[in-house]
């Protein structure tokens, strides 16, 4: 960018009609250690560098509670796991009046179901918003398509750093062609250098230098290029080969170094110890330069053909570096037309013949690289950095405040201030088996042990903890998640094919099979855990155990099992769409539901069975899911008109919500009972209700979940509330005269269920889960 330019920009950027004054930044921030955190320093000090005038700041993601010593640009931080903290933040910025939010959006940085966490802040901020996508998918799951769509529908602007991200955003998403910008990944503008002097002062002197860096997980590819090594050594021995770069810190975290020394074998197995150098550090800007001037050839080996951006590749090209690549997006594009030498994914034979192309023709090899900076000085940050602010200008230009989802209950008057969600009773429910049954006030209950219908709630309420945000102070979710599967895999019986119910304290299981509910209960957990547990290594367990329990729901005659097991397919398929076995299952179930209903329902008596006895919303909870079966018209038809029944019934004459009592239930032409009255009615009904609310967009719904939900905090017959504000217990039930004071297992977790089911619809969670 010339000083004349310059000069004009920044008039234009404090002078002109949509002026800029201040641009915040969010995304990951050095020091932390990842490549997106680079990208937003440097792109944010490129922005202030070439518009001094600017007020620069950065909105920083946390990924661990105690944060970063973070640099005077970050002023406003997040937790990447804490939903409030992202509507905090969208506050802070509009209270800032920031001109424009600049947005780094990768699959993994944010909180929530496929990072549904940031559509918390997009939906309330006020400035444009352009949003720089790192990862750009043509086969994305449902949760990431839903996503997808909200950040399309809340940024005035997308960039991509390659044409076929652009290509992909129209042909898969149906982003209109003004709404995209490409702008390269930049790059420090460095001078051309030859190879020698670099090479020096790592002790590679004389050798032909291989290169890859990054940091280090199993879709590098890094294994294909040692095995390539052996034929290259045999025509070049003076080639060594450095993996530089740690291992990523969150494989490190799961897996500690595995990857890494499963390398650092196959260099032993493949005799080129000698030829190959890790060094396992996170390296300076300044350090990584160095390195990168001392390479020949640079190699990308990676195994992702979606990656559409890459900024180690563009780095290393724009500084002058013959590449060798797998065919990814990015690399397709930057390397085409001979710039560099592209070889099929997991190919050792196309790599090693493709290095030995520049190392056989030293003449070629100069040429390549000198083309390859001549064309990189076209994405040096200053020139990037350009690109931005005229995109941020045009933004500025163009906004229009989207029409923003607002949950519909909330035209219905106040918002209701929804309680902390507290896990000190769950925790202390809880042992190394499982969650207790029952409790004698609010001390385990150890004589009636455990069984599989409250490890499956309890499992439940950790994927949906997940999706809010996470632990609670003290109190890890990830281990609570843990002992509750493993509690569901322990009762899975293969012999008689059914999941037992049933353990005394000593862990001895009463019973072979337990029965069809708690069999339906398990698979919702499992179905709902392989889509949405924490962490991602127990889906694959939840999937496992669903598809093998699934075959014994055939021969069930209890509609609250066969509902349960649809709530479980329903979550199943978000994850596994292709499933024919839940597919098929869930056309049965669906129809033997709507069987029930079409031979017992009346005019008078608009229901499945000749009684209204327990967890009864989940009947017309599970029909309204069946969006995929081919009865799905019939079937959302009957769970809207059973429900709207239900809730003509569960009310009092003043307006509380009264659930049906199990001291006798409801019965056709008979009575019904006003008392025992209990949590997971409550609960049931928030279910059903808010589902019903989410397909019709009708705030009716939302008052009645409301309702229900009021029911726990005291608006009920006897004006006492059933939650425990101190420790997150739930009463077991309200009688006619008082509280049941115990707080077991199934009250606490119908009311928690309940309250982080309202909390995700206060603010919507986009996988519809």
């Amino acid at each position: 960018m010339t000083c004349v330019h310059a000069a004009l920009l920044e008039f234009q950027l404090v002078k002109g009609p949509h002026s800029l004054s201040r641009v915040a930044f969010l995304g990951d921030y050095v020091p932390r250690r990842c490549g997106i955190a680079s990208f937003t320093h440097d792109l944010c000090e490129a922005v202030s560098a070439e518009a001094p005038r600017l007020d620069c700041y950065v909105a920083a993601v946390n990924d661990r509670p105690e944060g970063y010593d973070y640099p005077s640009r970050v002023r406003l931080e997040l937790q990447e796991k804490d939903v409030d903290s992202y509507r905090r933040a969208a506050d802070c910025l509009n209270f800032s009046n920031a001109s424009v939010l600049s947005v780094q959006h990768e699959f993994g940085i944010y909180g929530g179901a496929a990072g549904s966490h940031l559509l918390a802040l997009l939906k309330e901020v006020r400035m444009p918003v352009v949003t720089t996508l790192h990862t750009v998918l043509s086969a994305p799951g449902p949760a990431q398509q839903k996503v997808m769509q909200e950040i399309i529908r809340f940024s005035d602007r997308l960039v991509v750093m390659a044409r076929k991200g652009g290509d992909v955003l129209r042909e898969i998403y149906g982003v209109p062609a003004h709404q995209i910008e490409v702008i390269p990944h930049g790059i420090p503008d460095v001078p051309f250098s030859d190879t020698a002097s670099s090479k020096e002062q790592f002790g590679v002197g004389g050798r032909r230098v291989l290169l890859t860096f990054g940091l280090l997980g199993p879709g590098k590819g890094i294994e294909h290029v040692i095995e390539a090594l052996p034929r290259i050594i045999e025509r070049h021995p003076e080639v060594v080969y450095i993996i530089l770069g740690a291992t990523h810190p969150n494989l490190l975290a799961r897996e500690g170094e595995r990857y890494r020394l499963s390398l650092e074998w196959l260099v032993e197995e493949n005799g080129v110890k000698d030829h190959v150098i890790f060094d396992n550090r996170y390296v300076s800007p300044e350090d990584l330069r160095e390195f990168i001037a001392a390479t020949d050839v640079y190699i990308t080996p990676y195994l992702n053909a979606e990656q559409v951006t890459s900024g180690t590749l563009v780095q290393v090209f724009g500084a002058g570096r013959a590449v060798v690549s797998t065919p990814y997006l990015h690399a397709q594009e930057l390397l085409a037309e001979g710039r560099g030498i592209l070889v099929p994914f997991s190919s050792p034979a196309a790599i090693s013949q493709a290095v030995l192309e520049y190392l056989d023709r030293p003449a070629l090899l100069q040429r390549t690289q000198i083309s390859a900076w001549q064309i990189g000085r076209e994405m040096v940050w200053a020139r990037v950095a350009g690109s931005y602010l005229d995109c941020f200008q045009r933004a500025c230009a163009e906004h229009r405040m989207p029409a923003r989802t607002v949950y519909a209950g909330w035209t219905a008057g106040k918002k209701l201030e929804l309680p902390q969600p507290k896990l000190d009773h769950l925790d202390r429910m809880t042992d190394s088996t499982g969650i207790f049954q029952h409790a004698l006030y609010t001390v385990p209950d150890f004589q009636h042990g455990y069984c599989t219908d409250d490890n499956a709630r309890a499992f439940l309420l950790c994927c949906l903890l997940s999706d809010m945000g996470g632990d609670s102070p003290g109190i890890s979710l990830e281990s609570l998640s843990t002992t509750y599967l493993a509690f569901l895999a322990a009762s899975w019986n293969p012999v008689v094919g059914r999941f037992r119910n049933f353990m005394c304290f000593e862990r001895k299981w009463t019973e072979a099979a337990g029965s069809e509910d708690s069999h339906g209960r398990a698979l919702w957990a499992l179905g709902t855990g392989a889509a949405h547990a924490v962490p991602p290594s127990q889906r694959s367990l939840c999937a496992r155990l669903f598809e093998e329990g699934l075959s014994a729901v055939a021969s069930f005659t209890s509609p609250r099992a066969s509902a349960f097991t649809l709530l479980g397919i329903h979550a199943y398929l978000v994850a596994r769409p292709e499933s024919k076995a839940a597919l098929a299952a869930q056309e049965v179930l669906a129809l033997d539901l709507v069987h029930l209903w079409n031979d017992c329902a009346s005019p008078e008596w608009p229901w499945f069975e000749v009684g209204a006895t327990y967890e009864n919303a989940r009947l017309c909870q599970a029909l309204l899911l069946c969006g995929s079966t081919t009865v799905h018209a019939e079937a959302r038809e009957i769970g809207l008109r059973s429900l709207r029944w239900l809730v003509s019934i569960q009310k009092t004459p003043n307006g509380s919500f009264r659930p049906i009592g199990s001291n006798g239930f409801c019965v056709r032409d008979g009575g019904h009972a006003h008392f025992d009255q209990q949590p997971v009615e409550a609960q049931a009904m928030i279910s059903a209700c808010l589902c019903a609310c989410r397909f019709t967009g009708d705030p009716f719904w939302f008052r009645e979940a409301r309702r229900a939900f009021e029911w726990f905090l005291g608006r009920n017959d006897l004006a006492l509330a059933l939650h425990d504000p101190l420790a997150g217990g739930c009463s077991d039930g309200l009688h006619a005269d008082r509280l049941n004071e115990n707080q077991g297992a199934e009250s606490t977790l119908a009311y928690l269920i309940a309250l982080a089911e309202m909390t995700l619809a206060q603010h919507p969670n986009p996988t519809g889960a």
